[in-house]
């Protein structure tokens, strides 16, 4: 199978739109946020728009893209209202996908702002019991993001993401988004060891429930906890650990989302740079 690799790509001119600029960089999947991801506004779905996106699509070989929550969200805050807010917004998103066609939610577990990651695991295991709960006809798996371990971020290990599943009563609605400039950061050495960074994913959260990633270099060193991303080959991960990751037995069928800092042009480089890796 052809390898699935796109970049992120704004909703905001409609998916038929995204369709013309993926197919304008050789692109086969894509990411796009739910709303601004700054904020807590969405634009209407325009779902003639929407209609034809999905019948162009299925025509495409229908592959798997990814939605992406807003930064804003944050199900583990120490503040009701945010978490609140968080989980009425996360809602209303899973409604939309529905609609869209749209099989993966992604979204930034939270952070716990000072209470502490115990506490901050059973507050988002308990918001996404309470969203799947409301929201069982839905078909959209929810992904939990590998996090670089920032600040209070929670995610930051294999094992504080199992930690929450484990707590969540629908499992096979949650599914994991492994970003390789984040767990690099959090001190999982794909570039030397990914093998045993694989394994020890599998052993903690199953290889099954891996459903996508977002393939990025990283502006810092290994365990350094920071999130900036590089282009592909001019990080600290570099172009063979690259390489590596995209033909791994183990990943190379997943979809592949880029979050480098790029324009559609370097977009367009990037994917024929993976592409060459894996032909």
């Amino acid at each position: 199978m052809k390898t699935m690799i796109g970049p992120h790509l704004t909703s905001s001119k409609g998916f038929m739109n995204i369709i013309k600029e993926a197919t304008s960089i050789n692109a086969n999947t894509f990411q796009f946020f739910t709303r601004n991801p700054r904020g807590t506004k969405a634009k209407a779905l325009d779902l003639k728009d929407i209609e034809q996106f999905k019948k162009e699509w299925r025509q495409r070989g229908n592959l798997p893209f990814v939605a992406h929550a807003p930064y804003t969200y944050n199900l583990s805050s120490s503040k009701e209202d945010l978490r609140d807010l968080a989980l009425r917004l996360m809602d209303d998103d899973l409604k939309r996908l529905d609609i869209i066609g749209c099989p993966y939610y992604n979204f930034h577990p939270g952070s716990h702002t000072g209470q502490g990651f115990e506490i901050a695991i059973e507050e988002i295991a308990s918001a996404l019991n309470i969203l799947l709960e409301k929201n069982t006809g839905s078909k959209v798996i929810i992904l939990l993001e590998t996090m670089a371990g920032k600040g209070t971020e929670v995610g930051r290990t294999f094992e504080q993401l199992k930690e929450i599943r484990a707590k969540v009563e629908h499992k096979d609605k949650i599914g994991i988004l492994l970003d390789t400039c984040h767990i690099y950061d959090a001190g999982y050495d794909i570039k030397n060891n990914l093998d045993s960074v694989l394994d020890s994913f599998n052993s903690i959260l199953g290889l099954e429930n891996l459903k996508a990633i977002h393939l990025n270099d990283s502006l810092n060193q290994l365990s350094s906890h920071k999130d900036r991303h590089a282009k592909l080959g001019e990080g600290n991960i570099g172009i063979k650990a690259i390489e590596n990751i995209v033909t791994h037995p183990l990943l190379k069928e997943l979809p592949f989302l880029l979050e480098t800092p790029n324009d559609l042009e370097g977009y367009k480089n990037e994917i024929k740079l993976v592409r060459e890796f894996t032909q």
